[in-house]
């Protein structure tokens, strides 16, 4: 599955669940359950894909500041919120992550106190929920994807992370965020 499919997939899903009400990764989950198991393990893979490249002290910032601080788990889950806010905020985000100060849900999350925005778990399993609807079988994913990644499959390296800096040191963190930093002060600088 190429990127432009992938994204067609989360805009469609975004659009549906818009209009319905439905919750997004509900909708996700029906869109990849009508295809073929093969285009589900694609688009996992893509998903993959993108969700590692936001894999970055940068962007891990953001998430600890919008947060209110962030886990190694609730950073799986943060990354998983960027890409359910579709292409343009994804790329927004992998480009400049404080551009998410400007985002409307964040802004509104940060003037109510709430931490929870962005973090969207269930988003990391829409692929294994649409093979679950399509087999009845729990583990058919994780089976099949077992047969369908490569064994040599690459970790990322901490170098591709970027610089590691304090998260907790407030005046780094209005520097290298000063937008995020403003609506989500924390200790004072």
């Amino acid at each position: 599955m190429d990127i432009d499919r992938f994204w067609h997939l989360i805009e469609s899903a975004r659009s549906s669940a818009a209009s319905t009400g439905k919750p997004l990764d509900e909708v996700l989950v029906s869109l990849l359950a009508g295809r073929p198991p093969q285009e589900i393990l694609e688009y996992a893979a893509r998903f993959d894909e993108v969700h590692d490249d936001l894999y970055r002290w940068d962007v891990w910032a953001a998430a600890y500041l919008i947060g209110g601080g962030c886990s190694d788990d609730s950073f799986i889950d943060f990354r998983a919120g960027v890409i359910a806010l579709g292409r343009e905020w994804y790329e927004r985000t992998a480009a400049e992550p404080d551009s998410l100060a400007e985002h409307p849900a964040v802004v509104k999350a940060a003037q109510a106190h709430r931490d929870e925005v962005l973090f969207y778990e269930d988003m990391n399993y829409a692929a294994n929920g649409a093979f679950e609807r399509l087999t009845g079988d729990p583990d058919a994913f994780y089976e099949a994807w077992a047969g369908y990644r490569p064994a040599d499959e690459q970790v990322r390296a901490e170098a591709e992370m970027g610089e590691d800096f304090d998260f907790d040191d407030a005046e780094e963190m209005h520097r290298r965020l000063p937008r995020l930093a403003r609506l989500y002060p924390g200790p004072s600088v």
